[in-house]
């Protein structure tokens, strides 16, 4: 057996690793992480002032800004919320990278599918 040869089109492992998808990184990078629980900024709860919804909540984060939204799809820039302190919050990235954000709301439940649901 020739050991020179080229493995057959799509067994070579190290030509999978090279075509796996990346996690998002950079400054222009939009990053996502799902918070079931409560969330507080300088003690006060955050609350939907549409839906007031207190928890259950996806935070977004693309260059310096978080978005917060929740189930039932409503979103706001919150200020409070810092690159810093959403990176101290994503311990472990789930690795899953969406083509866009609406594909990304629709697959985590944001888009208002469960509204008025919190799914623990």
């Amino acid at each position: 057996m020739d050991r020179r040869t080229n493995p057959a089109a799509g067994t070579d492992p190290l030509l999978k690793l090279t075509d796996a998808p990346s996690l998002p990184t950079g400054p222009g990078a939009t990053r996502h992480l799902a918070h079931p629980q409560e969330l507080t900024l300088r003690g006060i709860p955050v609350m939907c002032s549409v839906c007031r919804a207190r928890r259950d909540w996806l935070l977004i984060n693309h260059g310096r800004n978080v978005w917060v939204i929740c189930r039932c799809g409503h979103q706001w820039l919150e200020p409070e919320i810092t690159r810093a302190d959403f990176d101290a919050l994503i311990f472990f990235p789930d690795g899953t990278v969406y083509p866009n954000l609406d594909q990304a709301l629709a697959a985590l439940g944001f888009d208002g599918t469960f509204a008025g649901t919190y799914l623990d």
